[in-house]
């Protein structure tokens, strides 16, 4: 075996994940295995219930109807779901911190891999920042006197020793405050269906909305595909629980019961909240349009409960929309800290990010994170133009991941049966395949598509420009990376299976140094070829 075979072996076999309650890097470090199935559940539940539905799910009844609305939510919870058994499948057969970062460099492309893993963090810190932004005018909702960059600073300090402290003190912080969005969301569907049924509010309001003018449908088959868009906004964060599996105590056991059963909890959710608010509020009132992520008194949580005759309602949901921006903050300093760090332990960042504290912690990345965060909150106080369009033209990277969990699944599904393997061996596996994939993947397809069509109808540069800047970022990224390092599609019986796989033992036996080279002619690596880029 070439002395080159042999580096590039040794070098694949150090990415492997251990199953002894760590995850080995390249350097010796490690993030632990210290998350358990109770703390993803609810980190999976609470991964999408935030902002989008407390605030502005109001608008996709406004634009759509009550019908529309419900049918576009149904439509993205379906399309979720296949993502998310795509994913699950993925992260209990390979847990890693990278999620599917990691997967489309080893199944599609490291091309592909690194563009996904960097658009991914930077939307993750852009969002960071919108949403420290947004706590601080929460905050000055009580206290509206107080300079709101104090109220940001001590909310970017907060998420910092949270996440700096251990993994566990992460996990458990955001449990509790996906339980009070949880807690909200039944108060808020109960109270709703007793308004409808009568037993709160005389006379019963009963469902006279749902067909009140052009109602149900309003605007027919273009309005309900223009608010997808909204739909699919509200569910975007879901994709975490992937990244989660890298620091599961049992990811064979956390990830599919996290996916299997918070999944229909939160179509649950949704379906009931829109219907509550579509039956109680008449699409035509304009007050549905009016809600923003700090207009609390807009939303449709805040108007159901106040026509119940809920004293104080604003402020409670405040406080609830407050918890919900916290928990949308630390989870992203979670997620894009734990993306970095992957990317650095396959050569796709600069090496540094991948040491890891004593306590698992990737501190290099995680201060990187925050610290991108605080540039982008200052551009909000120096340049509201430039932080503006920040904001927007980073709009489609959730769309874009997702595009990379369905590409990756799919063409991990075709290479394990085509290298011999058999469905059996996996611990989890999605029902519907190729549809599931396929499906998600054409949907976010034409999400994207479909994001900005008046634009396209007038040929507003500026306005595409914006839109889809995120779409450019990904084409610059992969085409830049592929060209200069030479990448290629990676054949499906070249697809390495073995490295960071959960059955570590049979993984590092079929990876030895005197079996690399005959399995795949080349290195076993997700990202052979990218292992001296940084």
């Amino acid at each position: 075996m070439s002395k080159q075979g042999r580096t590039k072996a040794s070098k694949a076999s150090n990415t492997s994940s251990k199953q002894s309650g760590t995850a080995t890097t390249a350097q010796g470090n490690s993030v632990h295995r210290n998350l358990g199935t109770r703390q993803i559940s609810m980190i999976a539940l609470g991964g999408c219930i935030g902002t989008g539905l407390f605030m502005t799910s109001g608008s996709t009844i406004t634009k759509a109807g009550p019908g529309g609305g419900l049918v576009a939510y149904t439509a993205m919870g379906i399309m979720v779901y296949f993502l998310m058994t795509s994913l699950g499948e993925l992260a209990t057969y390979m847990p890693v911190s990278g999620s599917f970062a990691t997967y489309s460099a080893r199944f599609v492309d490291p091309a592909l891999g690194f563009a996904m893993g960097w658009d991914y963090w930077l939307n993750w810190t852009i969002a960071g920042a919108v949403d420290i932004s947004t706590a601080a005018i929460l905050i000055q909702y009580w206290l509206p006197d107080t300079p709101g960059w104090i109220w940001s600073l001590l909310v970017l300090v907060i998420i910092f020793f949270i996440n700096a402290l251990a993994v566990s003190a992460f996990g458990e912080t955001e449990f509790w405050l996906s339980l009070i969005k949880v807690a909200t969301i039944i108060v808020f569907v109960v109270v709703g269906l007793a308004m409808i049924c009568g037993i709160m509010f005389h006379p019963a309001i009963g469902l006279s909305n749902f067909t009140y003018k052009d109602g149900p449908f309003v605007g027919g088959l273009p309005a309900i595909m223009s608010v997808f868009l909204i739909a699919g906004y509200s569910f975007q964060g879901t994709e975490v629980v992937g990244v989660t599996a890298g620091e599961s105590k049992d990811p064979a056991k956390a990830v599919p019961k996290a996916i299997n059963e918070v999944f229909w909890r939160i179509l649950l959710f949704y379906i009931l909240s829109i219907f509550v608010i579509a039956a109680i509020i008449p699409y035509t009132s304009p007050n549905l349009l009016g809600a923003s992520d700090a207009d609390v008194a807009m939303s449709p949580f805040t108007l159901v409960f106040q026509r119940a005759g809920i004293a104080g309602a604003a402020s409670v949901m405040n406080a609830v929309v407050l918890t919900s921006i916290l928990s949308a903050v630390n989870t992203g300093a979670y997620a894009s800290s734990r993306m970095l760090y992957a990317m650095a332990q396959d050569h796709l960042a600069p090496k540094f990010l991948a040491r890891t504290t004593k306590h698992g912690i990737p501190m290099p990345a995680l201060i990187a994170t925050l610290c991108m965060e605080l540039a982008t909150f200052a551009t909000s106080i120096f340049g509201q133009s430039f932080y503006l369009w920040l904001v927007t033209a980073t709009g489609l990277t959730g769309f874009i991941a997702w595009i990379g969990i369905a590409l990756s699944h799919y063409r991990f599904r075709r290479a394990f049966l085509k290298q011999g393997h058999s469905l059996s061996e996996l611990k989890y596996h999605t029902k519907l395949f190729p549809l599931g994939p396929l499906l998600a993947l054409g949907l976010c397809l034409i999400v994207i598509a479909g994001q900005d069509i008046p634009a396209f109808a007038s040929w507003n540069w500026q306005e595409i420009g914006m839109t889809y800047f995120s779409v450019v970022l990904v084409l610059v990224l992969y085409l830049g990376y592929k060209l200069k390092y030479r990448t290629k599609i990676v054949h499906l019986e070249d697809i390495d299976l073995t490295t960071g796989a959960l059955n570590s033992a049979q993984s590092v036996q079929r990876i030895s140094p005197d079996s690399a080279d005959v399995q795949t002619g080349t290195a076993t690596s997700a990202t052979a070829n990218t292992t001296t880029h940084y």
